[in-house]
């Protein structure tokens, strides 16, 4: 449990790290789509390899993986959908700034996307004894420009550094905790439920990609997001085999 808990600490201090990043220094729109962009390469593969084809590797056709990725984004696209109305309504009740009345919606939005990914770094030490370093490396990345972001907000609502530090710090211990949750409450789950839960995460993910990050990784980086994309793909699966080999 320790180890799941070490683990699900270093994948979570990206958060708090891209906070600080954030804090001290101004990055550019498109360095952060570029960041963007990469994470979510890595993402996609890590779905592809560590999640959906392991969930059916470990299912024996029952169709329970089918199932978990459609159950995983629904449940993605309707708690996304509820962000986005409390999004809109900060928007038009608070003064200030946009990005500030967006802070609570995109705190939510980051617990969202993360909880899901730590559960599966400890399903994955769980079922094969040691973490997943193309998963662990995915999440690691990704969350780096999530943190950007949501400080760039918070400093425009005149958030303090320590504010900020100490937000993204408990968010990390949050993820780091659902680490844990994932090694330790799922130890006598069947092979069946365990490919249900690793096909759920896959799909909650690849929709929040494909409905938030890489849009804004675009939106940030321009056609240079493709690219990057491709390359944090191709590093993933380069740590994959180097994992298999």
């Amino acid at each position: 449990m320790l180890n799941a808990l070490f683990w699900g600490v270093i994948a979570s201090s990206s958060l708090v790290l891209g906070g600080l990043i954030a804090s001290w220094f101004t990055l550019g729109r498109r360095t952060l789509g570029i960041i963007m962009a990469f994470g979510a390469g890595a993402l996609i593969c890590a779905v592809s390899y560590e999640l959906v084809f392991e969930a059916v590797k470990l299912a024996k056709g029952s169709g329970f993986p089918g199932m978990g990725f459609l159950a995983g984004a629904l449940t993605f696209f309707f708690s996304d959908g509820l962000i986005e109305r409390i999004s809109s309504r900060n928007t038009k009740d608070m003064k200030g700034s946009r990005q500030s009345a967006l802070i609570i919606p995109m705190v939510l939005a980051i617990i969202l996307d993360g909880v899901p990914e730590s559960i599966v770094i400890g399903l994955g030490i769980l079922e094969g004894g040691a973490v997943s370093l193309s998963m662990l490396i995915a999440v690691f990345i990704s969350n780096i420009p999530e943190a950007i972001a949501g400080t760039t907000g918070m400093k425009s609502g005149g958030w303090s550094q320590k504010k900020i530090f100490l937000l993204w710090s408990g968010i990390a211990m949050l993820c780091a905790l659902s680490t844990v949750a994932g090694y330790r409450f799922f130890t006598n789950t069947s092979d069946l439920w365990l490919a249900f839960i690793n096909a759920f995460a896959g799909g909650a993910i690849l929709t929040m990609l494909c409905n938030s990050m890489i849009p804004e990784a675009y939106e940030h980086g321009g056609k240079l997001a493709g690219i990057f994309t491709v390359l944090g793909f191709a590093f993933s699966v380069t740590i994959i085999l180097l994992e298999k080999s």
